[in-house]
């Protein structure tokens, strides 16, 4: 299948835009169905929707399952595990009194996967996308930077660091088990990393809530409609998320999807009833250039 240039691009625009979409979904579950079970409907109400993407793409290039071999398998569970973590951490950062500090760290998250796939996966880069990454990290971290009078504590901030770092070894984990599939079609192989990715996934946090949180696990059952959307969002962004990495380098991927901000404000009431400051214009000019230098490179 020939891979045209600008299949990433599209690949990861829908995929952020998508992703408000669930993110927006799931906070309206938190109050119902609790931290942990909101987390847990984008893996477990997604999963249908993975396996529905799978066959549908078997069916299309009139292909069989790949056969998934141990280093796919090892690759899918670091970054299904990596990016559960990744989650819970900025949950727990933003149960701190500082959250908002610890939310604008996680976006640094485009730096720690230029670093990772450069040592594990050899993922170039050159001075032109090294500018573009710090560019839209530091446009993403003025527009959300809190202004004065908030208070900076020590646990938020970590765990905005330490959130941003787990959410990029899972997007290199992801990348390095499609990579790893031998299949010609990478959106088969995109395909099949994702049902994989969110079997563990749901695996996981079923078992840990059949251990710990068995009243959050009923819950989510009980709110079986709005959990749907949530995983159909989910799975359909992740689907382009990985479509995007079988194709192009994570840091490539994840500097643009920062793309997602603006999507985000699109979707805000506080931003349809007020306008926006200096620091978020100047943080847009920032992320805006680092986006045209990402699509130049």
């Amino acid at each position: 299948m020939t891979i045209e240039p600008w299949y990433w691009i599209a690949f990861t625009v829908t995929a952020a835009a998508a992703q408000v979409g669930r993110n927006a979904t799931q906070r309206s579950l938190t109050s119902l169905i609790g931290t942990v079970g909101a987390t847990q409907v984008r893996f477990l109400y997604g999963l249908p929707f993975g396996f529905l993407f799978a066959l549908l793409v078997v069916l299309a290039h009139g292909q069989g399952i790949p056969r998934i071999g141990g280093e796919s398998l090892r690759w899918a569970f670091v970054g299904g595990l990596a990016q559960i973590l990744a989650t819970g951490l900025m949950l727990a950062a933003m149960r701190e009194k500082s959250f908002v500090v610890a939310t604008a760290l996680t976006k640094i998250e485009p730096v720690w996967v230029a670093l990772f796939g450069l040592v594990l996966l050899g993922d170039r880069l050159s001075a032109t996308l090294t500018v573009a990454i710090a560019a839209a990290t530091a446009g993403v971290l003025v527009m959300s930077w809190p202004g004065r009078g908030v208070a900076w504590t020590a646990r938020p901030v970590l765990f905005g660091i330490a959130s941003g770092a787990m959410f990029a070894v899972a997007a290199i984990g992801f990348r390095a088990a499609i990579r790893a599939l031998d299949t010609p079609s990478f959106v088969l192989s995109a395909s099949v990393i994702l049902c994989l990715g969110l079997t563990i996934q749901s695996s996981l946090l079923l078992a840990y809530m059949l251990w710990r949180d068995r009243q959050s696990l009923l819950a989510t059952l009980r709110a079986w409609r709005p959990s749907l959307l949530a995983g159909a969002l989910g799975a359909f962004a992740s689907q382009a998320w990985f479509l995007a990495f079988a194709v192009e380098s994570a840091a490539r991927v994840r500097t643009l999807a920062l793309i997602e901000i603006f999507f985000a404000q699109l979707l805000s009431k506080r931003l349809f009833s007020q306008q926006a400051s200096g620091q978020e214009w100047f943080g847009m000019f920032l992320l805006l250039v680092g986006v045209l230098l990402v699509l130049q490179h």
